[in-house]
């Protein structure tokens, strides 16, 4: 009986010294990006609603935001850091309720993995202050890339073309 114990404690050990991948946390070394701001510089420089988009990763209500259905020609900017992230030409009406393009200015876009839905999501960040976009799909235009980049319009300025 002792020894049965004594094997069952040993099993029960092994299990939970184990730690597969899946069970490892992220590690907490913060990326550094070009644009380095504390949390009380981004909370004073931004609207209320860019904050929790860019720093937070919230997302805007649908059919809210206010390049969902604009159409002028230019570049989008990062409301962060006015970074280039995406041309005019590049954007078409998903009808998702957001500003979506089929494909970024790549040099200034990080792609990362999200689970805050529990599955694995691209999720879409400024590379140059790490501020959060939105996400990408692979339900875009078949003509073009495929590809959806689906983006809060507070995370966004535009500069018109002149």
């Amino acid at each position: 009986m002792v020894k049965n114990l004594k094997s069952i404690i040993f099993v029960a050990f092994a299990f939970m010294s184990c730690s597969g991948i899946s069970q490892q946390k992220k590690s907490d070394n913060k990326k550094s990006y070009v644009v380095q701001k504390t949390d009380e510089q981004w909370r004073a420089e931004l609207p209320n609603m860019s904050y929790r988009v860019l720093r937070e990763a919230a997302t805007e209500y649908p059919f809210t935001g206010k390049y969902n259905t604009h159409k002028g020609e230019g570049v989008y900017t990062c409301a962060g850091c006015d970074s280039p992230l995406y041309k005019s030409e590049n954007k078409y009406d998903s009808k998702c309720g957001w500003p979506s393009f089929d494909r970024a200015v790549d040099s200034n876009i990080e792609y990362d993995v999200d689970y805050k839905l529990g599955y694995a999501r691209t999720e879409l960040k400024c590379g140059n202050c790490g501020g959060h976009l939105g996400h990408v799909f692979n339900d875009g235009p078949k003509e073009t890339t495929g590809k959806r980049h689906c983006i809060n319009s507070a995370a966004l300025n535009f500069v018109a073309d002149e």
